[in-house]
């Protein structure tokens, strides 16, 4: 179960580290080669980002590496057969990260089946909001993988505790308007809103959007149960490579 596990991981650490991968990008031997080098650095859990075509909730370098991955010939069949051997090889929980177009045009009912099948342990789909997830959350419930959303610091508290309830496994909180990528200031804007959030569940909270160093991880310690790091993962490949990012990742221990 997703959510034991962060709580037993918790409690041998201020917080936990979630990455964030896009398959098929810059190839897929070299996201094996990644998702090797993340394990090894001690993180805790990791997305795996289906490419989708039109993916709204991100900015420039994920949606450049979304377009990449698609060109290069990734497919949701690729995707879901590296999934099922990472998950085979490596002892972490690993969760889809897609568009709801992609489960849509499989299947839901099929593709949550897959996922059990391959280990992947729950999934993110930013854009399908829980009152029109029924099928959705229906097909998760029934193979017991954690269907996980997304608060935003506009959400208000109604709707924060509503989403609650339709979630399992954590709750991801963006620590800001807008897409993927850019910068976010860690302050105590910020701090209020995790507050808020915090209050209006009691499921582990992820904070992403804009986690790029120790100072922001730091930052998030005792107000959130997991930092995530998405698109600054990326800018250190596309910089200085796959070789590069198991020091990236200890620096934010």
């Amino acid at each position: 179960m997703l959510e034991e596990y962060i709580r037993k991981e918790r409690e041998k650490k201020g917080i936990l580290l979630m990455t964030h991968i896009v398959l098929g990008y810059p190839n897929f031997e070299q996201s094996l080669a990644l998702v090797e080098a993340m394990v090894e650095s001690g993180v805790e859990l990791m997305e795996l980002q289906i490419p989708f075509s039109e993916p709204m909730a991100d900015g420039p370098v994920i949606l450049h590496a979304n377009q990449s991955a698609l060109e290069q010939g990734a497919t949701v069949e690729k995707c879901l057969e590296f999934a099922e051997i990472v998950s085979r090889r490596f002892p972490i929980p690993f969760l889809f990260m897609t568009y709801y177009n992609i489960l849509w045009k499989y299947g839901v009912a099929e593709f949550a089946a897959r996922m059990k099948a391959i280990g992947i342990v729950g999934a993110i789909v930013p854009d399908l909001p829980p009152e029109e997830g029924a099928v959705y959350l229906e097909a998760m419930k029934r193979e017991g993988l954690a269907p996980i959303f997304i608060y935003s610091p506009n959400t208000n508290v109604p709707r924060l505790k509503l989403i609650s309830d339709h979630a399992s496994g954590f709750i991801y909180a963006v620590a800001r308007k807008g897409v993927t990528g850019n910068e976010t200031s860690f302050t105590h804007e910020l701090d209020q809103y995790l507050a808020r959030c915090r209050a209006a569940t009691d499921l582990p909270l992820a904070v992403g959007f804009g986690v790029q160093s120790k100072q922001d991880v730091d930052f998030l310690r005792g107000k959130a149960d997991i930092a995530v790091i998405g698109s600054q993962t990326i800018r250190v490949v596309d910089e200085k490579g796959v070789g590069a990012v198991p020091q990236f990742i200890a620096s934010l221990r």
